[in-house]
C-alpha cells in the first residue's frame, strides 16, 4: 500500500464519521466513492484503517463500498479478502458491493461458496455473480419483450399491485395470519374499489402462491380485479426469509406478468425481494412503477440512534440482522427508478422527507400524498347487524356466525368478568405490532386488568410462525395460558375481516351478560406508517389508542377520538388504555363516536384513496407514452 493519504478520501471519511445521523452517513456511500475512484490506490490505507476500524462499524461499512468502486486494484486489496472474513456483516457487504465493480476472477470462488451457502448473503452472493455474466438467466426467456402498449386502452387502465408475503383472495380469509396483515385488507378493498374507476378497466394483484394452489385468475384479460399468485417453493416462509428466493420470485412475476399483458403500470409498497425482483422484471418489460415511500427502515434507525439503541459501535451486528443498509438503498434505488412517488400523510411530512428520505420537495422531489382508506360498507353494515340483534331474523347468517363465535369466547370468562367492557386489537402476531407488549402492559397494572378484558385477535395459534411462536412465548410468560381466560385475557387468533367488522361493533355495544358497552381499540404498534385497523376501529366509533408517530397521529385527536402514545412504554400503554376507557364511557361517548366515524367517511374512504391513485397512474401512463413516441 502506498503511504500517500489523499487529501479528498480522508475529507469524505471524516464526513461519514462526523456525519450527525446514521442515515446521512449511509448516503455519503455515493460521494466517497466518487472520490475513492479519482484517488485510486492512493486511497487504500485510509479506506483499509476505516475497514478495520471495530470502534465504527457504520464507517466501515461505507468504506466497503466505496473500495469496491475504486477499481480493480483497490476491490482486489480491500475487498476480495473479506469474502472469508469472520465477521459476518463485513463478509455481507464485501459480497455485495462487489456487485458494482467489474468482474474479479480472485473472487468468484468465494463467491460461489457463499451463495451455496444461502441465505441473504448467499443472495447477495448469487446477485453479484449475474452482474458479472456467470449464471445463466432465471426463466426460459432470457430477453423478454416488453408487453406495454404504446398507449393506453381507451377502455382503461391495467393496474398491477404487489405484496409477496401475504395469501391474497377476496375473502380475506387469512387475515392477521403470519405475514397477511393489513396491507392484504388494503389490496383487496383497494382493487374492487379501482376497478369502478371508469379509468380502470382491470387490477391484478399479485401475492405468493404456494404448491401451484391454482390461485390464477380463469381469465386474467377480462375487466375486473384478479388475483394472481406468484409461485414459491417449499413451506411458507416469513417475509424476512424470502431473499434467497429472488431469481424464482423473478421468474414467477416475469410470467404472471406476461401472461396477463398488456400491463400499464406497478405499484410498489416496500423495499423487499418482491419489490426488488418486480423492479427488475418491469424494467425488462417496459412497464412503469408507482412506489409508495414509506421511511422503513429510515425511521427504526433514527429512533435507534435517538434512544441510543443503535450506534456506531454495534451498528454492524444490528445490520447483519436486519439490512438496514441493504434496505435503505434498495428503497432509494426503487424510488429512482419508479415513475411515480406516492407517500403517506405524516405530521411532519416535509421534515422526514428531507430527514429520513433525503427528498427535497424545493428541488422538485414532491411526492403525491395519498392518504390509505378503508372500505366503510361492512363496518356500517356490521354496526347494524349488531344493534339489530334483539331481531334475530334481520341478521344474516355469516353476522350470526361471528357473533356466536364471539359469545363462545365470553363465555370462558368467570362471571364478574362478563360485567366489564373489552379492549381489543387486531393485527398480525409480531413484535412490531406490539401484541405481547399490550398483554404485558395490561397484566401488569391492577387497574387496567380490574378495568376491561384484553381481546386479541391475530396469529395461527394452532401452527404459529417463528414471529407468532414468539409472540405467543411472551404472551404466556405474562400470563399462563390455563390461566388466561380466567384472568381476562382472550386469544382469539386470525379472523376474516368481516368476522372483525362484527366484532368492533360489538366491542363497542356490548354483548348482553357477557361483555359491558363502551369497549376500545389498542395499537401497540412500535410503527405504524398509516393504521388501517385503526381506521375500521374509528369507523366503529371506538376511542382508540394509538402510537405517536407516523400516520395515526395525523388523524387521530388526542383527548377526542383516541390518545397518541408511546407505545414502547409499558406504564404509559397501560395508563393510556384506562383513559380510553374513561372517555368511552364519558356522557359524550356517542358524540365522539360519530365524530370519529365522520372523519373516516370525509377523509378516508377507499373510494377517496383509489381516486386519488387513479390519477396517479393515469399521469404515469401517459407520460411513459409520450417518451415512447
Amino acid at each position: 500500500m502506498t503511504s500517500t493519504l489523499p487529501a479528498p478520501t480522508l475529507g469524505r471519511l471524516d464526513a461519514v464519521r462526523s456525519a450527525p445521523s446514521f442515515l446521512e452517513a449511509i448516503d455519503l456511500i455515493d460521494p466517497l466513492a466518487d472520490v475513492v475512484r479519482v484517488d485510486g490506490e492512493a486511497a487504500m490505507r485510509a479506506l483499509g484503517d476505516a475497514i478495520d476500524d471495530d470502534s465504527d462499524q457504520l464507517t466501515a461499512i461505507v468504506a466497503v463500498h466505496a473500495a469496491a468502486a475504486g477499481g480493480a486494484a483497490v476491490a482486489a486489496a480491500l475487498v476480495v479478502p473479506l469474502l472469508t472474513s469472520p465477521v459476518p456483516f463485513l463478509r455481507e457487504h464485501a459480497v455485495w458491493a462487489l456487485r458494482w465493480c467489474p468482474l474479479l476472477p480472485e473472487a468468484v470462488t468465494a463467491l460461489r461458496a457463499t451463495m451455496a451457502e444461502g441465505g441473504f448473503t448467499g443472495m447477495l452472493a448469487e446477485a453479484t455473480l449475474e452482474a458479472w455474466g456467470l449464471l445463466g438467466p432465471d426463466d426460459e426467456v432470457a430477453a423478454p419483450p416488453r408487453v406495454r402498449p404504446a398507449g393506453p386502452d381507451p377502455s382503461g387502465l391495467t393496474v398491477a399491485q404487489l405484496f409477496l408475503h401475504a395469501d391474497i383472495d377476496g375473502s380475506l380469509l387469512h387475515s392477521g395470519k403470519g405475514d397477511t396483515g393489513g396491507i392484504a385488507t388494503l389490496l383487496v378493498h383497494l382493487g374492487d374499489s379501482l376497478v369502478d374507476d371508469r379509468r380502470i378497466a382491470r387490477v391484478l394483484t399479485l401475492s405468493r402462491s404456494h404448491d401451484d394452489d391454482g390461485r390464477t385468475a380463469a381469465d386474467p384479460l377480462a375487466p375486473g380485479h384478479h388475483y394472481l399468485g406468484v409461485p414459491l417453493p417449499g413451506p411458507v416462509r416469513p417475509a424476512g426469509d424470502t431473499w434467497p428466493l429472488r431469481r424464482t420470485v423473478r421468474q414467477g412475476l416475469r410470467r404472471a406478468l406476461r401472461a396477463a399483458a398488456p400491463v400499464d403500470v406497478l405499484h410498489l409498497r416496500m423495499a423487499d425481494v418482491g419489490s426488488w425482483a418486480a423492479a427488475e422484471v418491469a424494467a425488462e418489460l417496459g412497464i412503469p412503477t408507482v412506489l409508495t415511500l414509506a421511511p422503513d427502515p429510515h425511521a427504526l434507525i433514527a429512533a435507534r440512534q435517538a434512544a441510543g439503541l443503535l450506534t456506531r459501535a454495534t451498528f454492524g451486528a444490528a445490520d447483519h440482522a436486519e439490512h438496514l443498509v441493504f434496505r435503505v438503498l434498495l428503497l432509494r434505488d426503487l424510488a429512482a427508478g419508479a415513475a411515480g412517488l406516492v407517500v403517506f400523510p405524516r405530521p411532519q411530512l416535509e421534515r422526514d422527507l428531507r430527514d429520513l428520505l433525503h427528498l427535497d420537495p424545493d428541488a422538485g422531489d414532491r411526492p403525491v400524498i395519498v392518504p390509505e382508506g378503508i372500505d366503510l360498507a361492512p363496518i356500517d353494515r356490521a354496526a347494524r347487524e349488531v344493534a339489530g340483534t334483539a331481531w334475530e331474523a334481520e341478521v344474516p347468517a355469516p353476522a350470526r356466525r361471528a357473533l356466536a363465535e364471539l359469545d363462545l369466547l365470553l363465555s370462558t370468562l368467570p362471571p364478574a368478568r362478563r360485567e366489564l367492557p373489552l379492549a381489543i386489537t387486531v393485527g398480525r402476531l409480531h413484535r412490531v405490532k406490539g401484541m405481547a407488549t399490550l398483554v404485558e402492559a395490561w397484566a401488569s397494572n391492577p387497574t387496567c386488568a380490574e378495568r376491561c378484558n384484553l381481546l386479541v385477535v391475530g396469529g395461527d395459534l394452532a401452527d404459529p410462525s417463528d414471529d407468532e411462536a414468539e409472540q405467543l412465548a411472551r404472551i404466556d410468560a405474562s400470563v399462563p395460558r390455563p390461566e388466561a381466560g380466567e384472568r381476562g385475557l382472550l386469544l382469539a387468533g386470525h379472523r376474516p375481516n368481516g368476522v372483525v367488522a362484527t366484532w368492533l361493533a360489538a366491542v363497542r355495544l356490548g354483548r348482553a351478560g357477557l361483555s359491558a358497552p363502551g369497549g376500545v381499540y389498542v395499537s401497540a404498534s412500535l410503527k405504524e406508517e398509516f393504521g388501517i385497523a385503526i381506521l375500521e376501529a374509528m369507523a366503529s366509533g371506538l376511542v382508540v389508542v394509538a402510537p405517536d408517530g407516523g400516520g395515526p397521529a395525523t388523524y387521530v385527536e388526542h383527548g377526542v377520538t383516541g390518545l397518541l402514545v408511546d407505545t414502547t412504554s409499558a406504564d404509559v400503554l397501560s395508563a393510556a388504555v384506562v383513559t380510553a376507557l374513561d372517555l368511552a364511557a364519558a356522557p359524550d361517548a356517542a358524540v365522539r363516536a360519530q365524530h370519529a366515524k365522520d372523519v373516516v367517511t370525509a377523509e378516508f374512504s377507499i373510494a377517496t384513496m383509489a381516486s386519488s391513485l387513479a390519477t396517479v397512474y393515469s399521469e404515469v401512463t401517459r407520460d411513459a407514452a409520450r417518451h415512447q413516441s
